[in-house]
């Protein structure tokens, strides 16, 4: 679900009487935070409550979406907070059925944009210290053996800090509109590997069937727009790899069973 701290219609036009919101629906996706769409009689809108404490990220975070808007990247930015309620852009789009060539091609433009200016942030947080790998392989070592065995590599995982990167860039967590991705909830990223954003991505967004010749087509998009650090194949395959590891690993974790891990794998 994507609701774990519900509020009422009659709250949000108490907390934001400007945005002359009419209609709140929750919605569905979402695994750590509270998420609506706020309607209003100006547009669409997204309401979000973090149920961490992330207070310091989230300006963080507004500053961060800011630049990336003005590099032309569809993100949302931060519009209003209050007592805990924080209210965003809604980005245009929907999340396709199915993923096709367009799709990966708009992918490929778009991380080429965001690692390029990226990579001149300097970002201390880094990425993967937002899961504690060494307690979830415990975890997992205790319930679910088999698939221990599977992922206990990650034991030592590290990663290259390249700059900024979203590392969780699945179907729930993107649009598309047209010829244009739109992609938010930034506020997990941190420092890391550009290869291993790119990987998670294509994991996420390519069919089974099809990921070998659409990790081609991004690879040669991607590398076209990026002037320096071109990617080569086989990070980019290795980066795949380790992405679903990863995430496999995360999913036991948070799902309490190895489901999401099978998807993976």
């Amino acid at each position: 679900m994507g609701v774990k701290t519900p509020i009422t219609l009659k709250q949000v036009q108490t907390l934001f009487p400007d945005f002359e919101i009419t209609t709140l629906l929750p919605t569905q996706n979402g695994v750590m935070d509270t998420t609506y769409i706020a309607i209003a009689t100006t547009g669409e809108y997204i309401l979000k409550r973090y149920e961490r404490e992330l207070t310091c990220k989230v300006q963080e975070d507004a500053k961060r979406l800011q630049e990336f808007h003005t590099l032309g990247l569809q993100v949302p930015l931060l519009l209003a907070q209050e007592k805990g309620w924080y209210l965003y852009t809604k980005l245009q789009g929907d999340i396709p059925l199915s993923i096709n060539l367009r799709h990966i091609i708009s992918l490929a433009r778009f991380m080429a944009t965001l690692h390029s200016h990226s990579a001149k942030m300097q970002e201390r947080a880094l990425f993967i210290d937002n899961y504690p790998l060494e307690k979830i392989l415990q975890y997992t070592k205790q319930h679910f053996f088999a698939y221990y065995k599977k992922l206990q590599t990650l034991q030592n995982y590290t990663q290259e800090n390249d700059g900024f990167i979203h590392g969780d860039i699945f179907k729930d967590n993107c649009v598309f509109d047209g010829e244009k991705i739109g992609v938010f909830d930034f506020i997990d990223g941190g420092g890391g590997s550009f290869a291993f954003d790119c990987g998670v991505a294509l994991m996420a967004l390519s069919p089974h069937t099809r990921l070998q010749s659409y990790t081609k087509i991004f690879l040669q998009v991607y590398n076209q727009k990026r002037t320096s650090a071109k990617l080569t194949c086989k990070e980019l395959e290795n980066a795949i790899e380790d992405a679903k590891k990863f995430y496999a690993l995360v999913r036991i974790y948070h799902h309490n069973g190895v489901l999401g891990a099978k998807t993976l794998l």
